[in-house]
């Protein structure tokens, strides 16, 4: 039988939270759980703590919350003093230093949400959504200085559904990613995981998402408009604008009605809100919301704001509100 190994855990988001609970219930010894400090949440901005955090104070293990980690000498020689086998990360959100590649036997051992080398970065969810993948997958790997570059560990592939969105599918992979590396531990273990390093030339990149990728360009397919809709879910969304006002698209789907349509040319069809997209494509908007206005399906939309004809949706002329303030 093989020994329980001493860890320490790394992570901030949601996404971390099924690695941490799995470790748990498989066993290991969490010496220590690493997470951003609280941050403002809120109307009121009062102090919130992370997922991660919460969940860890519920299951007992002790918790840190550096600022900085790089030159962290008392940071460091906590970690040391704890003396672990592994250090896992997932979703801490902050540059792991060359101290802490060194300090464990086993690595560093990142949790990432793609096909590595494939999306490499902040957001390979909704990149991978967003591009039209329709498989991706998690990713085991040991962590090195560079940005997703290590060498792999294990690897598991999933579909991606028609209609699941980075939230949907987020909540997938964290479940198989926590199953994955406590497999891969076991296999570190007893010597049946072996590392391989990434093919640089198949590299792809996934940055982290700005508010203007939410924009919407009317010259891409509908396909396309309705990937990207899908994949900057819950932020930045969707958006564009209607007589100077902000609009919000919260769901839209590819229709096969004909309606020849220039690109952001709004038309109700059959009850149905379309707006024209690129390669004379059109997109049936389902549901929306205009700035000052409740959330309603498209149809109910346009009926109520008595659409002109040949009206189009444009690009913003002045700075976006946070989509998801909207929400």
């Amino acid at each position: 039988m093989t020994r329980s190994l001493n860890l320490v855990f790394c992570g901030t988001p949601a996404f971390g939270v099924s690695t941490l609970e799995r470790l748990a219930d498989a066993g290991y010894k969490i010496r220590l759980a690493v997470t951003q400090p609280d941050k403002p949440c809120g109307r009121g901005l009062e102090l919130a703590p992370s997922p991660v955090k919460t969940r860890a104070a519920k299951l007992g293990i002790p918790i840190a919350q550096p600022v900085t980690i790089k030159n962290n000498e008392d940071f460091k020689s906590q970690l040391a003093a704890l003396n672990p086998d592994a250090i896992i990360v997932v979703g801490y959100g902050r540059i792991i230093p060359q101290w802490m590649i060194e300090l464990p036997p086993l690595g560093n051992l990142n949790l990432h949400a793609s096909l590595l080398p494939k999306y490499r970065g902040a957001a390979p969810i909704q990149w991978a959504i967003a591009n039209g993948e329709t498989t991706t997958g998690v990713t085991v790997m040991r962590i090195d200085a560079g940005l997703d570059t290590g060498d792999v560990l294990r690897q598991r592939e999933i579909p991606v559904g028609d209609e699941d969105t980075s939230v949907s599918l987020m909540r997938r992979l964290a479940d198989i990613g926590a199953d994955l590396m406590v497999e891969t531990l076991q296999g570190l273990q007893d010597g049946r995981v072996y590392p391989r390093p990434q093919d640089d030339t198949r590299a792809t990149l996934a940055p982290i998402l700005r508010r203007e990728d939410g924009l919407i360009d009317f010259n891409r397919t509908a396909s396309e408009t309705y990937n990207r809709l899908r994949g900057f879910q819950p932020w930045p969304g969707a958006y564009s604008s209607l007589r100077g006002k902000h609009f919000q698209i919260h769901w839209a789907k590819p229709t096969d009605l004909e309606a020849s349509l220039a690109p952001g040319e709004l038309h109700l069809q059959q009850g149905n809100l379309l707006v024209g997209c690129g390669s004379a494509t059109a997109l049936h908007l389902i549901e929306v919301q205009l700035e000052g206005k409740k959330r309603m399906s498209g149809s109910d939309f346009a009926r109520g704001y008595r659409l002109t004809r040949g009206e189009r949706l444009a690009e913003m002329k002045k700075r976006a509100p946070d989509p998801s303030s909207s929400v």
